[in-house]
């Protein structure tokens, strides 16, 4: 009963929270203050990924300080000469142009340095190369590098939270099939078909329900982490669906079930929903670095307001916003820590579903309950009573959870039958 009522509180929660802290932002700008030595600047802040937007912002006739916070997706190399163009419009508009650390920088933009570019700024009394200069704001402002550079290549930081989700996720079921007493073997197909499932499911789900135009815009990216969009070029799994994931997961486990460990299903989707479960944070966290599937306008004094400047333009302006990728990935950890007590701590591994059930109604409830805050991936077009695409989804999700805890009851086994014979 209290699982109820802990329901409803969240549904209040969103719905509250929507109505009262969700903002509009007339044309997409902030505000924030510029101090420039012990004096205070008040200045309108705009970011775009789009060099083209970035560019047409110069002609807008805005009467107020402004200051522009430039991004890498500003300068990607097949548009670099049109992002060199657009820094020397500004500067002949009497922007001026600064490091990330505010100082100012009066060389013109080339290929080599053009990266060192990260704000445009103009002020009623222009800014001096003696100036302290920093940035203060009511909200936070994410902006952080995407990855590690290792030489020429880049290790992004939503590749290495897969990274993690896998590591930890094969260390956890080591230590679950060493608590069952299963032998060892059947850990490394269920690794690979897990694998599989995931990246495979995840990435048709995306494309199916979120961006289907793709399979005629870039069919190669459908399958394979590149773009062949205005050049060839790497570009990882960017777009995954949990969805998607979770229903090739559940045919590569029924296959992995009946022909490898010769179990009943439910027993391996048990112990797989504990792993699957962190695994998910880590996917979120992954979300949270690439400033994806992010949240809707907030108000800029909510101690929930971030500003992701290198937020794709798919969303909307670039304003404060909820980052809802931390509020699933926290939803997802309680999950995992409560799944992994009651697999400790009780008899509930040996009542064959029943864990897989639970596990199934709170994570689509987490999902479904986030989505009032999150914004729309791409052109959905599953609407139903006012509810979006990872909503209507879910439900079928918990509803499945409710009925495989109910009949979970009559798949009860012992310890003894818990041990996989050899």
């Amino acid at each position: 009963m209290s699982n109820i009522f802990f329901r409803m509180y969240l549904v209040i929660f969103a719905f509250i929270t929507q109505c009262l802290f969700a903002q509009n932002y007339p044309g997409g700008l902030s505000d924030g203050t510029l101090k420039v030595n012990s004096t205070d600047v008040p200045v309108k802040i705009y970011a775009t990924t789009e060099v083209q937007d970035l560019n047409e912002f110069a002609d807008k006739p805005i009467k107020e300080n402004v200051l522009i916070i430039l991004n890498e997706s500003n300068f990607e190399p097949v548009y670099v000469n049109y992002s060199i163009a657009t820094l020397a419009k500004y500067k002949l508009l009497h922007y001026q142009l600064l490091d990330k650390n505010f100082k100012l920088i009066d060389t013109p933009a080339t290929k080599e340095n053009i990266e060192n570019f990260k704000y445009v700024v103009k002020t009623s009394k222009p800014i001096t190369t003696v100036d302290n200069v920093s940035l203060e704001t009511p909200f936070k402002i994410w902006d952080p590098s995407k990855g590690i550079q290792l030489g020429p290549i880049t290790l992004h930081f939503y590749s290495l939270m897969f990274i993690f989700a896998f590591g930890f996720g094969y260390i956890l079921m080591t230590k679950i099939f060493k608590t069952d007493n299963v032998n060892q073997k059947y850990l490394e197909p269920l690794f690979t078909w897990t694998l599989i499932g995931t990246i495979l499911g995840a990435r048709m789900g995306h494309v199916i329900f979120y961006q289907p135009e793709l399979f005629k815009e870039d069919f190669w990216s459908v399958f394979l982490p590149i773009s062949t969009k205005n050049g060839l070029k790497f570009t990882g799994f960017s777009g995954l669906a949990s969805h998607g994931a979770t229903i090739a997961l559940i045919f590569t486990t029924l296959y992995y079930s009946f022909k490898i460990i010769k179990k009943n299903p439910f027993w391996v989707y048990d112990r797989l929903g504990i792993v699957v479960a962190l695994g998910g944070a880590f996917v979120r966290m992954g979300n949270f670095f690439n400033s994806e599937i992010i949240g809707k306008p907030v108000d800029p004094n909510s101690p929930f307001a971030l500003l992701f400047p290198q937020q794709s333009s798919e969303y909307g302006v670039t304003v404060p916003r909820y980052p809802s990728q931390l509020f699933e990935a926290f939803g997802y950890v309680c999950l995992f820590v409560l799944l992994w007590i009651l697999y400790k701590k009780t008899d509930k591994k040996y009542q064959q579903g029943s864990l897989f059930g639970l596990f199934f109604i709170i994570l689509w409830a987490i999902r479904f309950f986030v989505e009032f805050l999150k914004m729309p991936q791409g052109e959905e077009f599953i609407h139903i009573g006012g509810l979006n695409t990872g909503q209507v989804l879910s439900i079928p999700f918990m509803i499945a959870g409710v009925i495989i805890m109910i009949i979970s009851k009559k798949f009860k086994i012992t310890q003894a039958e818990n041990e996989k014979p050899e």
